[in-house]
């Protein structure tokens, strides 16, 4: 059947009334070089910092120096397939990574694509990568702790939920071991993990995720590496792009934690690729701004106040220094940015103390106000105690005529470091630290042999779980040290040497 003029005509009239008039604009470049990750791009005149660009063939990139007439992009991807002479397109989104709770339990990579084989991550949520921390009016002070149920760092350099505690010292001395044991302890506690791996071997981090799975820690943790045989703009990007995973949890009245392992590489790979991207180098040929590139992502950790959802971000960047220099560039910047330092020393770690933190120079800043209160009272004088300990071992060593006095502090202060070490894989209650650094410090050990410390704390622990619960329910219920939960511990550390015996056989006596 014929279609008639006057059909033709509606027809026409209703495409032009339909017709979407706007103008699509697309801002096109050209690749001039390309080579180690970096492409140099003429054109994109409307290219903003930090924009996702298109190579094509789903290959990404992020601009990174914007100059005069090119702009200097990093490859997120295979370099390799991009030639000199093809087309860039902007896409006017900043560089974003999937979040939300598809992502608890998973391990991914910077970009948030799975490497898990679990398949796709079923989120539409995202958020960019690098964006501006809280100012101080959206921020509280730190007032709740996070537990990392390790002795020596809750009772001597507590951590605060919102806090950003650096944990620092020379390879092979534990500082993995302190943030995996850390993550193992948020176990119903309601706080999210967020482990980043930078530069770090494969079979390393499969290691770890593979101990988290054996503590049933993966469920409350997402892992984001950026492998060592990975490109330097994906170890550059992948500790933001954790970050921006922990502040879904944060800005939804949640509690994150977020570790970074560790930013020293974080630093090489960004100095890598700023040398590439042939910005001006400085001290250590690191580019000048290498003091924001982590004041930047640290800030973002922070205790929101109650208007803005009352969670929290908290931060434990890892450091490794060499030879034990601590004032070298990269330390001593992140020293300057964060709330308090756990100093690992070589020589405490080979001489079996572990944790192997130094008492001395580790500390939290602001720690100490989210502390149970019980734990401060009972801690008390624990730093000086150890402090004067190791001077007087080190004056002891070159004479034996000491007086009844520094042979009682020697005693004390060999069994609060005994009370102090702890197994890694093995974090304990509050209520548990609390008794055993009591029993330490009130002088319940005294007449214990060194050798023995560590048989009678287990010993202990099976005991107030078994013959007295009460106990740690009252140091829960109380948090503070008052005179009653002080008479239920002393009682129950009486009985316990009543029935076990651990004396010295030339001891000082009992407490």
């Amino acid at each position: 059947m014929a279609t008639t003029s006057s059909e033709i005509t509606e027809i026409i009239k209703a495409q032009i009334r339909g017709f979407d008039g706007r103008p699509e604009a697309a801002d096109v470049g050209t690749v001039v070089e390309i080579g180690d990750g970096i492409a140099r791009i003429y054109g994109l005149s409307g290219c903003m910092a930090s924009e996702l660009l298109d190579f094509g063939n789903g290959i990404f990139g992020l601009a990174f120096n914007l100059e005069e007439d090119t702009v200097s992009a990093i490859v997120l991807g295979d370099y390799t397939r991009i030639t000199e002479g093809g087309e860039v397109r902007t896409t006017g989104r900043i560089a974003e990574v999937p979040v939300g709770d598809a992502l608890v339990g998973r391990v991914v990579d910077t970009l948030g694509r799975p490497l898990d084989g679990k398949g796709a991550i079923e989120t539409a949520e995202t958020r960019r990568i690098d964006v501006v921390a809280p100012g101080v009016i959206k921020r509280k002070n730190v007032d709740t702790p996070l537990q990392t149920g390790i002795k020596v760092i809750d009772s001597i350099t507590p951590i605060g939920r919102g806090q950003r505690e650096l944990i620092i010292g020379d390879r092979q001395t534990g500082k993995t071991a302190i943030a995996i044991d850390t993550i193992i302890n948020q176990k119903g506690q309601g706080v999210y993990c967020i482990y980043v791996a930078i530069g770090q071997k494969e079979s390393s981090v499969a290691k770890i995720v593979a101990t988290l799975e054996e503590h049933g820690a993966m469920e409350h943790t997402t892992v984001v590496i950026a492998g060592a045989s990975d490109a330097a703009t994906m170890q550059y990007l992948a500790p933001y792009a954790g970050c921006a995973i922990g502040e879904h949890f944060r800005d939804a009245g949640k509690d994150a934690l977020c570790v970074y392992d560790d930013l020293t590489k974080h630093a090489q790979a960004y100095r890598q690729v700023s040398l590439l991207a042939r910005r001006p180098p400085g001290r250590e040929a690191y580019p000048g701004d290498v003091f924001y590139l982590h004041s930047r992502l640290l800030e973002r950790a922070a205790r929101m106040n109650d208007e803005n959802g009352n969670g929290s971000l908290t931060a434990l960047p890892i450091i490794e220094t060499q030879a034990n220099d601590i004032a070298a560039y990269i330390p001593a910047n992140v020293i300057s940015i964060t709330d308090g330092q756990i100093y690992l020393e070589t020589d405490l770690f080979n001489a079996g103390v572990r944790p192997a933190m130094n008492t001395g120079l580790s500390v939290s800043r602001v720690g100490g106000d989210a502390q149970v209160k019980a734990m401060s009272k009972v801690t008390g004088s624990l730093k000086l105690d150890l402090g004067q300990y190791r001077e007087l071992a080190a004056f002891a060593q070159f004479g034996s005529d000491l007086d009844k006095a520094t042979l009682a502090q020697l005693r004390r202060g060999e069994r609060l470091v005994e009370i102090l070490k702890q197994p890694q894989y093995q974090p304990l209650t509050v209520e548990k630290e609390i008794v055993i650094i009591f029993t330490g410090t009130a002088g319940y050990l005294d007449d214990v042999p060194k050798d023995k410390v560590g048989q009678f704390e287990r010993d202990l622990d099976r005991f107030m779980d078994t013959q007295h619960p009460d106990v740690g329910r009252l140091i829960l219920k109380e948090r503070k040290w008052t005179p009653e939960v002080e008479k239920a511990v002393r009682a129950m550390l009486d009985e316990f040497k009543r029935t076990n015996r651990y004396t010295e056989p030339h001891g000082v006596g009992a407490p």
